[in-house]
């Protein structure tokens, strides 16, 4: 018995400490990723995309917000914002102070699950099995913020194609609504991507296989999705736990090829859930994105 009692007690120390370093240390040790995509025409210049998601701006994260900030230092030829920008009713003045260096660059943005509603306690047993009876918190002031973030300059691209300039570079942007939320509705943006344009994007929070397939159907060359928090706690040096949507445990985070054209690329993200403040093996993160030509690929860091 006193053996076992000291592996208890063993047991329930390393666990206090592991939550302890994730939830004061890795969840504010923000980072830069960087990956070169090549889906750029031979002999094109490179482009370089900031690649930002799952913010969880509240009004007195001071910290993040700095850090937001001086991502405008990277100075990205476009910035796109995959969702979840807000995660309290009163952060609409501090996310257009975080964001507002980052307004100087063409951008476009799509909205999250979390955009609509407050995050609310649930049994993490939950984000294991399908959600039958979904309960959602307070409603978000999305729609303000969305008008927000498009008079500073952005594309709002739920359920919208445009063409975006950088400098004199035309990108094709195609964007859904929150498909965690069923609020998807590919019809509304299919149809052939724009063959003319030196890249097509596509944008959509959750990274749906089904809308996955759907871009790459169209002709798209990259998808960027956000939501998976990258698992937020994982396996140190293992894949993800679960990834609370249709895409798999090995692909929660990062640049992965969907098929021999398009690449997709899921930004982990650099907020958390306020029921669940840390992350493990998996810090926060915003992704600067090096769009090269087909020939130039380079592994990501």
């Amino acid at each position: 018995m006193p053996r076992l009692g000291r592996l208890a007690a063993a047991t329930f120390g390393l666990g206090t400490a592991t939550l302890a370093y994730g939830g004061l240390i890795e969840r504010n040790a923000f980072t830069v990723r960087r990956f070169d995509v090549p889906v750029l025409a031979p002999g094109a210049s490179p482009l370089r995309l900031l690649h930002v998601s799952d913010l969880h701006i509240t009004a007195p994260q001071q910290r993040k917000q700095a850090w937001i900030r001086s991502l405008a230092d990277l100075a990205p030829d476009l910035v796109i914002n995959t969702g979840d920008t807000i995660s309290d009713p009163r952060a609409i003045p501090a996310i257009m102070d975080a964001l507002g260096p980052l307004f100087e660059f063409p951008g476009a943005f799509v909205p999250g699950n979390n955009d609509y509603y407050a995050p609310k306690m649930k049994n993490p047993i939950r984000y294991f099995v399908p959600e039958h009876n979904r309960v959602f918190g307070p409603r978000l002031p999305w729609p303000e913020l969305a008008v927000a973030m498009s008079s500073a300059g952005w594309l709002d691209l739920t359920h919208a194609r445009a063409t975006l300039k950088a400098g004199d570079v035309e990108i094709a942007v195609a964007g859904t609504d929150d498909p965690h939320l069923g609020r998807a509705r590919y019809s509304l943006i299919a149809g052939a991507a724009d063959a003319d344009a030196a890249v097509r994007l596509g944008v959509t929070h959750s990274p749906e296989p089904s809308l996955l397939a759907s871009f790459a159907n169209d002709g798209y060359d990259l998808v960027l999705a956000g939501h998976t928090h990258g698992g937020q706690i994982r396996i140190p040096f293992g894949p993800a736990i679960v990834t609370n949507c249709g895409i798999d445990i090995h692909r929660a985070r990062w640049l992965h090829r969907w098929d021999d054209h398009m690449w997709f690329h899921v930004c982990a993200g650099l907020g958390t859930s306020p029921f669940a403040p840390v992350r493990i093996a998996c810090r926060p993160e915003a992704s600067l994105l090096t769009l090269v030509p087909r020939t130039g690929f380079g592994d990501g860091k």
